[in-house]
């Protein structure tokens, strides 16, 4: 017994056999298929409707911001007389004294407040414009002009023609958020400091020479205007001192310097960072290093920089006992923006949605060899810390259960839009990198923290010996 429907129906050719006996039966199938139909399409109505009905559920919100900034592009600190020693050129004059903030470096940091403003605008945390919020966004720097100015700035392009304060301590007073060791914060081991130093290069500071001297023959080329295949120095042309003639060591550091690595590492560390100075400066292209400097070299250059900083900034001893109470400070204010009540040693206020920390390179590298952080962007070399650029701690919340979590990354305008002074938008923002903090990183969005794993591994990396308690920066009131 079967039923058979051709292709177009029951028409000629189409047969239907059945047995006289089902016929009844086959009636009471329709009848089920039939109400097994109408349930089915009643479900899918309604459960459209429902759809319709249901308030998709909001994201999370980003709730609060620390940005950790280096000052913008500065002028060297070596005079041109200390400078002028190792090339047999002289080096170029720039128009402001050893160490202040150029006029080009407060033209980009305040594009980069601007950027800032949009960019929290967007994500609802300030208002797109006006001074609306101005009294929930907070300025510390350190009291060196450099800061101060580049502090100042970004509070001009994030709220401008509104009454910001950018606070920090007098002139002339060590700040111990910046400088705890020249501020008397605990009594580091010096000679442990240098040792931690040397127990990374294996006690050979001579093997990490010749590790980098690719690096240090282009810099030497650079300085003396020298020629492949050519005499160097050429001909008619001396220095007082060879950069690879200097002689090396580390031993336990003076003043807020935990331990010295002098020689062709230090001298070279810092004329690497000058040339890429006068390039983020946009000085002309017959100005940065002699005509001699491109993308390329100066990258290779950039190298010998980062290992001294890293040896010097980011071993772990001498990186915690300097990021200590720096660190102690982000955390307490972070606490603060959780618990919405003032927290002993927190910046700013309860309220307060955006902490600026206005420092130098060295706040950062401590800061990211304390925590183990690294990052990458396109242009730089590893763990760069260029003008400018920030390591920021958002604090976001979860829009159910309450609860935080904080997304760590670092961002810096890239070596074109510094040259150039493009200005940031969303559309052209500056470059960023998520970072990996170990202890607390997950592989969600932006590799978040939970907000409680967050604040044990800050906690844990924290050495109290080397915190301030509550004689450190003003907070408002």
């Amino acid at each position: 017994h079967f039923l058979h429907l051709g292709g177009g129906g029951m028409g000629n050719g189409h047969r239907m056999c059945l047995s006289r006996g089902r016929v009844g039966s086959l009636n009471g199938y329709s009848m089920k298929l039939t109400y097994l139909i109408l349930m089915v399409l009643s479900l899918h109505r309604g459960a459209g409707n429902v759809h319709a009905r249901e308030t998709p559920k909001p994201g999370v919100k980003l709730k609060f911001i620390i940005i950790l900034s280096r000052h913008g592009v500065r002028s060297p600190t070596w005079d041109t007389e200390e400078l002028n020693q190792y090339s047999a050129e002289p080096w170029p004059q720039w128009d402001v004294p050893p160490g202040y903030l150029t006029p080009h470096g407060k033209t980009l940091m305040k594009l980069f407040g601007a950027y800032d403003r949009a960019f929290l605008a967007q994500a609802g945390l300030l208002s797109p414009s006006g001074c609306g919020n101005a009294d929930q966004v907070y300025f510390w720097a350190d009291n060196d002009a450099r800061t101060l100015e580049t502090g100042r700035a970004l509070a001009a392009g994030m709220l401008p023609d509104c009454a910001v304060e950018t606070h920090s301590l007098p002139q002339g007073t060590d700040d111990a958020v910046f400088s705890p060791i020249a501020a008397g914060v605990g009594r580091a081991n010096r000679n442990l400091a240098a040792s931690a130093v040397l127990g990374r290069i294996g006690g050979n500071p001579g093997a990490l020479l010749e590790a980098y001297r690719p690096a240090l023959e282009k810099m030497q080329q650079v300085l003396l205007g020298c020629k492949p295949g050519a005499p160097c120095p050429p001909d008619g042309k001396a220095v007082r001192h060879s950069l690879l003639d200097v002689a090396t060591s580390v031993g336990p550091g003076e003043g807020d310097h935990l331990a010295e690595f002098s020689g062709p590492l230090h001298t070279a560390s810092t004329l690497a960072e000058d040339f890429l100075l006068e390039y983020a400066n946009g000085m002309a292209d017959n100005e940065v290093g002699w005509g001699r400097i491109n993308e390329s070299n100066l990258r290779q250059m950039m190298s010998l920089h980062l290992v001294y900083a890293d040896l010097l900034r980011r071993t772990p001893y001498l990186a915690r006992v300097q990021a200590s109470n720096l660190l102690s400070h982000i955390l307490k204010t972070m606490e603060q923006a959780v618990l919405g009540r003032r927290i002993p040693g927190g910046l700013g206020k309860p309220g307060t949605l955006v902490v600026v920390i206005v420092g130098h390179d060295t706040n950062l590298d401590n800061v990211a060899g304390t925590l183990g952080l690294s990052w990458l962007i396109e242009g730089f070399q590893r763990d760069d810390t260029a003008p400018g650029g920030a390591l920021v701690f958002e604090l976001w919340r979860q829009p159910v259960s309450g609860e935080h979590t904080v997304r760590t990354y670092y961002m810096s305008q890239t070596l074109e839009q510094m040259r150039k002074g493009l200005p940031l938008t969303l559309n052209s923002p500056p470059a960023k990198a998520p970072i990996f903090l170990p202890g607390c990183s997950t592989a969600t969005e932006g590799l978040a923290c939970g907000w409680k794993a967050f604040q044990h591994t800050i906690a844990t990396a924290i050495d109290r010996a080397y915190v301030q308690p509550q004689n450190g920066p003003r907070t408002s009131d």
